[in-house]
């Protein structure tokens, strides 16, 4: 243990030293800390994992019989153009008892605004361990308002997380838009025609975000848990602090992008778990794509995948991950955007 005299003796070797000492170890010391947090900071990065061949493939039904696997388009390849009006990804992991009224709610409203040859929904089975490939499969050979095709269920090997689910999903649509959708069916999917007259459009990046920020003071949100709403004002509170504050709700399942956005943001997005709504905007910002904000109904349903108090933590975690990295260099503004 060092005695009192040992910590003066220092303390006055460390006075008699010349300035110019004194400023040289400071700078080595804070260089050294910087590039040590910078080297953690690479190291904690998320880093998404590659889709395998399978992932790259999908199911439908014809005759009301599964098909065989069938190849996925790349539309984030540099020949790739749409080929129908809007596709609908729903992220879906264990949602073979929501899935189905989810579906029903959509593919009616599908089927009343778009011609059959117009829409398409791709259900991407995150890793699942219940039936819902299965459901989705059973629901599309089932319903007379859905022709073959029209239904595509995507089946990856293991989780990735709900970001990483609707990034895979976005990869491989043909829509000239495209929305994802929570499989729960909280957000009443009709409303998908209030992003579409909303979606901005500068040069054909553009981004429409459903909204219950005007549902705050109702008893839908009043009469939650308060461990749930002190948390959802808390996250709210740190993403003020780290530069998100024109969107008032960024957690809402239901966005809506062109072609041209979809590909720019989510080609970079590097999240695969909860927070990737918040790169979806910081992303935007850095390409300079319009993002509007459009009410949406909403209601609560039973049956939520998320543990409020340990997701919330790791949410502000990645937060803090995606805001350094990018503040850093280590996450990288790839191509595309108005003007890039």
């Amino acid at each position: 243990m060092t005695s009192s005299p040992d910590i003066q003796a220092l303390l006055s070797l460390v006075l008699s030293a010349p300035p110019s000492y004194i400023l040289t170890a400071l700078v080595g010391l804070l260089t050294f800390l910087l590039f040590s947090g910078y080297l953690l900071l690479r190291l904690i990065a998320h880093h998404p994992r590659p889709s395998t061949p399978s992932e790259r493939t999908y199911l439908t039904t014809s005759t009301g019989a599964p098909t065989p696997p069938l190849p996925l388009p790349d539309a984030f390849s540099a020949t790739s153009t749409a080929s129908l009006e809007i596709s609908v990804i729903v992220p879906a992991f264990n949602e073979s008892s929501r899935l189905p009224i989810m579906l029903e709610e959509a593919v009616a409203h599908l089927h009343s605004t778009y011609q059959p040859t117009d829409w398409e929904i791709l259900i991407i089975d995150d890793g699942s361990t219940d039936d819902t490939a299965t459901t989705a499969l059973r629901f599309a050979a089932d319903s007379p308002l859905i022709t073959q095709d029209q239904i595509r269920v995507i089946t990856l090997s293991r989780n990735r997380g709900k970001g990483g689910t609707v990034a895979h999903g976005m990869r491989h649509i043909r829509g000239k838009y495209a929305v994802f959708a929570d499989a729960d069916g909280a957000t009443k999917f009709s409303d998908l025609t209030r992003l579409m007259k909303k979606i901005p459009d500068r040069e054909g990046y553009g981004i429409a975000v459903g909204s219950r920020a005007h549902m705050v003071k109702t008893d839908a949100v009043v009469k939650r848990s308060f461990v749930r709403n002190f948390l959802m004002y808390g996250f709210h509170a740190v993403l003020r602090t780290v530069g998100v504050r024109e969107i008032k709700d960024t957690q809402c399942g239901f966005k809506l992008f062109s072609r041209k956005a979809a590909e720019a943001v989510f080609r970079d997005l590097r999240t695969e778990g909860w927070i990737f709504d918040i790169e979806i905007l910081l992303l935007a910002g850095y390409k300079g794509i319009p993002v509007v904000e459009v009410p949406v109904s909403w209601h609560e349903v039973e049956g939520t995948k998320m543990d409020l108090v340990s997701d919330s933590i790791r949410m502000a975690w990645d937060l803090v991950i995606v805001r350094a990295g990018y503040a850093v260099g280590v996450y990288t503004v790839g191509e595309g955007g108005p003007g890039r």
